[in-house]
């Protein structure tokens, strides 16, 4: 119901001209709304080729890499769309569609983060656009298409699904958390040490989760029904939007190096603030072996 409200209430979208040097969080809100309704569009798109799955156009990337065709039309309908709302920003896309700028602001798209997922018909898989300067990401809009569920934030606004703000647990420490992962496609020459952090959280910590979409998993950090997200082997478009998400809501983030590589660095880790520490040191520990 909130989201069919919150569809009429767009109506059509429309420009201005937008100083993109002097954001305010005012606009950086203005922005967000219009994303999310990009976002909606493209998730209804998606919600309909769920019954139509025997009929997908399926290619493989690579190893456990999968493109459908609705990866497509979903790319198709954003990238317009988001050029529609701002003309001169570049676009960093999962399937390839436009051209990001090197210095300057660039869209970070997942036209469908979980494909996998998508093509058994298993949940989750999601909807990812974030807008971002450089390193830093200023604006995120998830929509998780089989919960309906519009997850989105600015720089400085907070973080909110489908109109409710969003904080992190109060976790403080592993032997409370739930811990979210994701496998890794390649470079398998890490994948002892991976291994072993699996082991150590299997024997010390509430459990592991493995959802297969990181822009699902960063959402749920911030909504608290994991404590912490971890996994190597990423792409920008897979975090971009779900780490202004989390960040809004209270998240703690570094690469495994302990430093601030990872938006585009190819991994993350990520926690509710308490338990940052402990699950950092645990992380680094482990992978810099």
């Amino acid at each position: 119901m909130w989201l069919e409200k919150r569809y009429k209430a767009f109506g059509k979208i429309t420009t201005k001209m937008v100083d993109l040097e002097q954001l305010s969080v005012a606009d950086l809100k203005e922005l967000c709304a219009k994303v999310e309704k990009v976002a909606l569009q493209a998730g209804e798109k998606i919600a309909e080729q769920l019954s139509s799955l025997r009929k997908l156009n399926i290619k493989t990337k690579g190893l456990h890499d999968f493109v459908t065709n609705v990866d497509k039309a979903s790319e198709q309908l954003i990238v317009p769309g988001l050029r529609h709302i701002l003309p001169d920003v570049g676009v960093l896309s999962e399937e390839g569609a436009g051209t990001p700028l090197s210095d300057g602001y660039n869209w970070i798209i997942d036209p469908l983060d979980g494909t996998t997922n998508f093509i058994h018909s298993m949940p989750p898989f999601a909807v990812s656009i974030g807008l971002a300067k450089g390193n830093e990401v200023l604006l995120g809009v998830v929509y998780e298409v089989t919960r309906e569920e519009l997850f989105s934030a600015v720089k400085g606004g907070g973080a909110f699904c489908n109109g409710q703000m969003l904080s992190t647990t109060p976790c403080m420490a592993v032997d409370d958390a739930l811990i979210a992962t994701g496998f890794p496609y390649y470079d398998y020459d890490r994948l002892p040490q991976f291994m072993e952090t699996l082991e150590y959280f299997m024997r010390n910590s509430h459990g592991m989760r493995r959802l297969g979409s990181a822009a699902t998993d960063l959402v749920y950090v911030a909504c608290g029904r994991v404590d912490a997200f971890y996994e190597y082997g990423l792409k920008p478009w897979d975090v971009a939007a779900g780490i202004i998400i989390a960040r809004e809501a209270g998240a703690r983030f570094s690469d495994y190096e302990g430093g601030n590589n990872y938006l585009y660095g190819g991994e993350l880790l990520c926690a509710a603030p308490s338990l940052f520490p402990e699950f950092q040191e645990i992380i680094m520990r482990i992978m810099r072996r």
